[in-house]
């Protein structure tokens, strides 16, 4: 057969020079330059540790049972910056459920429009109770709706539930952007049955919104008008409002870049 049939699909280190070197056609593997792959770092004077790069990998595959979207990687307490009272306020209390949990009683619903860092916040919480050992899930509520829908099957209701379960399971759970999606009945059936589940089983759900409890102007609509009454009403007992205020960082973040 031609040479180029048998080319491995990985990339092949050169021959070793020596016995100690890695065996000819072994994928090549990045290793790192701490401990060299063996998970142990040797500190002179101290003994042996487990390497950091260990802790890396471990938070990495914590972080993808979250199912974190790549988009908020980078998000953490320690690079949002708050721009008034209101924000201020809001990181107050996100760090302060980190910290206390699981010795708290209500969840969060942060509210306020675009681009103020609801979403960033809730990440932030995330991530810090993933670092302590916790098992967190992040859903945005639209992409929750497509999934449920996308495994519908008229014969049976295994798929759906397969989706759901770890949503109502789940011992913290981010649910991003309550109200974007159309209210019809199915949509507000989900969101009860969601919403109520974690209620009974005192699951600490954390929500973010751009509806607010209040109009602004005459043709908005509220959380109320998108969730219906009792759903609002079932969230003031699960969680504590915080309202966030301030201009969208994203319109202001470009302007700056196209400034410069």
């Amino acid at each position: 057969m031609p040479k180029e049939k048998h080319q491995s699909a990985f990339k092949l280190r050169a021959v070793p020079k020596s016995s100690d070197e890695v065996a000819p056609g072994r994928p090549e593997v990045d290793l790192c330059p701490t401990c060299l792959g063996t998970g142990i770092e040797i500190i002179e004077g101290k003994g042996a540790r487990a390497c950091s790069c260990r802790k890396r990998d471990l938070h990495s595959t914590l972080l993808a049972r979250v199912r974190l979207p790549r988009r908020y990687s980078e998000c953490h307490f320690n690079n949002y910056e708050p721009r008034n009272r209101s924000q201020e306020i809001a990181l107050r209390v996100a760090m302060q459920l980190a910290m206390e949990y699981p010795a708290v009683d209500r969840g969060l619903l942060l509210s306020g429009t675009v681009g103020v860092g609801k979403t960033h916040l809730a990440v932030s919480v995330l991530k810090a109770l993933t670092e302590r050992g916790f098992g967190c899930l992040f859903y945005e509520f639209g992409t929750l709706l497509k999934e449920i829908q996308d495994s519908y099957n008229s014969d049976t209701r295994t798929s759906e539930l397969r989706v759901l379960s770890p949503v109502l399971d789940a011992e913290i759970l981010v649910l991003d952007e309550l109200g974007a999606s159309k209210p019809t009945d199915w949509v507000r059936d989900t969101m009860a049955h969601i919403i109520n589940t974690r209620y009974n089983d005192r699951k600490l759900t954390i929500f973010t919104t751009n509806y607010l409890d209040e109009r602004i102007n005459e043709r908005d609509e509220t959380l109320e008008d998108r969730i219906g009454v009792r759903l609002r009403s079932r969230l003031y007992e699960m969680c504590r409002t915080v309202v966030i205020t301030g201009a969208d960082y994203r319109k202001t973040g470009s302007a700056k870049a196209i400034k410069a």
